[in-house]
């Protein structure tokens, strides 16, 4: 806050505007809690990463992302796995929510994405090389649909930076604000 004044002019350390915020009622939104969604600690196979930090996509239907988050509720963690066009940017693609983490909640996903855009064989799916993406059903998944394997390199959350971004706009605006 003692920056953010300082840029419109205001002179103003940390204490102080610490002070000013307690007077008037105001409190940072603090983050809630983490829940580790990845686990890359498997010997699954795991596929190259073909996208690459290739984000800008001139085509629809020709590269997706997916990825898993969880969320804190008052009963529990619960996960959300998501499929994104790249081109469009759109969430609506695909996905799933549960209150276990498994590959059928990245299989649903999926299936979702698949029935309802039809993506032509050769798509490119992009995800990170946790054990639900990286498991035999989910890689038959996409091998039965004609669609590409990709994954971020082990332990670079950056490699899937459209996904992550989604996540955090989401959990900001919608659950770190109750």
């Amino acid at each position: 806050m003692a920056k953010e004044l300082k840029v419109f002019g205001f002179r103003c350390g940390k204490h102080n505007a610490g002070t000013l915020m307690k007077l008037a009622g105001v409190a940072a939104k603090q983050r809630k809690r983490f829940k580790a969604t990845t686990d890359s600690n498997h010997q699954l196979p795991f596929a190259p990463n073909l996208l690459n930090h290739r984000f800008s996509v001139t085509t629809p239907n020709c590269v997706e992302v997916g990825d898993i988050t969880a969320i804190w509720k008052s009963e529990g963690w619960l996960y959300l796995a998501v499929v994104i066009d790249l081109y469009s940017r759109r969430i609506v693609v695909g996905w799933s929510m549960n209150n276990c983490i498994s590959r059928h909640l990245v299989m649903d996903a999926l299936t979702m994405a698949i029935w309802r855009r039809k993506p032509p064989r050769g798509l490119i799916f992009h995800s990170d090389r946790g054990s639900q993406y990286c498991s035999h059903d989910f890689q038959k998944l996409l091998k039965k649909h004609g669609l590409l394997s990709s994954m971020s390199r082990k332990g670079v959350f950056w490699d899937n930076a459209v996904a992550e971004r989604f996540f955090g706009s989401l959990k900001i605006e919608q659950f770190f604000l109750e």
